[in-house]
Order: C-alpha cells, then sequence, then structure tokens
C-alpha cells in the first residue's frame, strides 16, 4: 500500500510533479493522479483514443483546449453532443460567452435574451447568426452531394471556419471524425430539419455514421476512451468499444454518482461487467468538475509527453 504523504508546494513547481503530489494525498486526489498515468499510457502504447465531451464543455473555456489537442494529435475520434457543434461555430464567427452568477435572475435573463448554462451566460443573438452561417453552407455542402454521414458534414463545416481554436477546424485539419450521434437534439437539427423541408434529397445519415465509428477501429487496435461526462457521447464512443472487444485503457469523469444507475454516473469498472472496458485494462473514474480536473490531468499527462517527445 502507498503510504499517505503530506503535500507540499514549492517555488517552479510543475502541473505534473503536482498531480503526481496528489497521488499520496488521498481521496479523489488519487483518482486524479491515476488519471493522468492512464492517459500516458495508452499514448504511448499507441492506443486509438476515443474523447468523449459534452455540450456544456464547449460552453466553457475548454473548447479552446480540446482544439489543441487534436493539433497535437492525441485523441483519433471525437465523440460529442449537438451544442457543442453550434456553440463551436457561434464561437468562431465571433460570438463570446460571458460569466455571470449561477444565482442570477433566470426571468430577467430570459427578458433581455440571454440564455444560462450554470453560470454561463449566451445571447440569444448568436444563435441567429449562427442560424445565417449554418444556412450559407448547408447550400455549398448540398451542391456538392446530397447524401451525408454526420462526421462527412461537419468535417465539411470545419473546413470552413480556419480558427485555430475550433474544435471542428482542427478536427477537419488533421482528419480527426467527429461523431454526433444525436446531431437533432439542438438548434442545428432544427435548423438540418428546415433545410430538408426545401430540399427533400437532402440526408444526413446517422446510421452511415454508426458504422463508421464501428470500423474505425478492430479487435486488434490497442483501445482508450477519455469520457469527460457522460450522456450518449460517452455510450456512443464504450459502445463502439465493446462491439471491438473492449478499451484496454479508461478514464472517466463526471460529477455524478454511481448511485444513481446512469450513464453519467456509471463507472470504469461497471464497464467491465458489459465488456466495454477489458477485466485486466488500466482505468480510473474520477468524481469531479471536469473544468478542473481534466486540465490538471491532462497539462500533466501533456507535460510528460512532451519530456519523452511524443508530442510535438
Amino acid at each position: 500500500m502507498v503510504k499517505v504523504k503530506d503535500f507540499k508546494w514549492h517555488q517552479g513547481i510543475k502541473v505534473s510533479e503536482l498531480v503526481d503530489s496528489l497521488g499520496q494525498v488521498g481521496f479523489q486526489s488519487v483518482e486524479l493522479a491515476k488519471a493522468k498515468e492512464v492517459i500516458v499510457k495508452m499514448k504511448k502504447d499507441n492506443a486509438k483514443i476515443f474523447l468523449t465531451f459534452t455540450s456544456n464543455m464547449v460552453t466553457s473555456g475548454l473548447r479552446g483546449f480540446f482544439a489543441q489537442l487534436i493539433s497535437y494529435k492525441i485523441p483519433d475520434f471525437l465523440v460529442t453532443t449537438a451544442g457543442s457543434i453550434e456553440e463551436d461555430i457561434m464561437k468562431s464567427i465571433g460570438e463570446e460567452f460571458q460569466i455571470g452568477s449561477f444565482e442570477a435572475d433566470d426571468v430577467e435573463l430570459h427578458e433581455k435574451g440571454i440564455n444560462r448554462v450554470g453560470n454561463l451566460m449566451i445571447n440569444t443573438e448568436g444563435y441567429m447568426k449562427f442560424e445565417d452561417w449554418i444556412n450559407f453552407h448547408l447550400e455549398k455542402c448540398y451542391l456538392k452531394k446530397k447524401n451525408w454521414a454526420v462526421s462527412e458534414l461537419l468535417r465539411e463545416l470545419g473546413l470552413f471556419l480556419e480558427d485555430e481554436n475550433s474544435i471542428l477546424y482542427q478536427a477537419a485539419k488533421n482528419d480527426v471524425p467527429i461523431y454526433c450521434p444525436a446531431i437533432t437534439d439542438a438548434g442545428i437539427g432544427f435548423h438540418l430539419y428546415l433545410f430538408q423541408q426545401k430540399h427533400k434529397d437532402f440526408v444526413v445519415d446517422v446510421v452511415k455514421d454508426f458504422g463508421n465509428i464501428l470500423l474505425g477501429t478492430s479487435f486488434d487496435d490497442k483501445k482508450g476512451v477519455i469520457a469527460l461526462g457522460g450522456s450518449i457521447s460517452k455510450h456512443h464512443a464504450i459502445l463502439a468499444t465493446l462491439l471491438n472487444g473492449g478499451a484496454e485503457y479508461a478514464v472517466y469523469m463526471t460529477t455524478a454518482h454511481k448511485s444513481s444507475g446512469s450513464m453519467s454516473g456509471a463507472t470504469t469498472d461497471e464497464a467491465k461487467s458489459w465488456g466495454k472496458v477489458k477485466d485486466e485494462s488500466d482505468i480510473s473514474t474520477v468524481i469531479g468538475d471536469v473544468t478542473i480536473m481534466f486540465p490538471l490531468a491532462m497539462t500533466a499527462a501533456l507535460e510528460e509527453l512532451k519530456e519523452e517527445g511524443l508530442i510535438d
């Protein structure tokens, strides 16, 4: 057993040293340090990595960090929700989100045309700008071809953005597919529906994309999952690993608890019962706010990978 060791600060401490030290503090600090280790291992083992996240993380300032990780070729596949797609585009075309309060007057916000996500604020006007942008670029996509798998369409849209901080742009530039199985579950879905009413032969094929994510790996590939939050984005990735023999590495970060029986609260241990994660896999489940936990664990992993020449 590892002994508890008091954490001490010293000038010039690196993030990787900080996270490693927390591994001897106890409680969730131990899981945080383990998460860093698992991320490093999956990259060193050339595992194909699924990075999954929900839209609230793109609402936050993690969006640019995700884009940076794509540029470093950390994930091989992204799986997310529809809100991530539209908010990434909104930020790329100039919309700025604001930090407010969890205790804001929501009736007053609604009257002012402001939408609240936790303590983050989004102007309704930003969705109007998004509507103009998406309709203009869907017309371009339609002229190119009529039938699109979701990941193919998202790649095409990403090529229009030319924003280094954009998830869609970096994914398109680095040939990393973005899977969004619930593409209709946000404003973008409404606009796709309206566009299809004008162009009856326009098809966005979700089922075709299931084949794409499934065939992206094989039984012989090493597979890793970094699942931030829960929902369909997490499950879509681990279902793909299940159908290809299970993942060798998995890191889950969530504020949900296992007692709920939800996908968000399901742990890496529970995943073993399904075969989504292999019995002998390296795993970590971190209970905590992803906007705190993930930058710490991932930055520590990047420092170690950089020192060993595994990222540019």
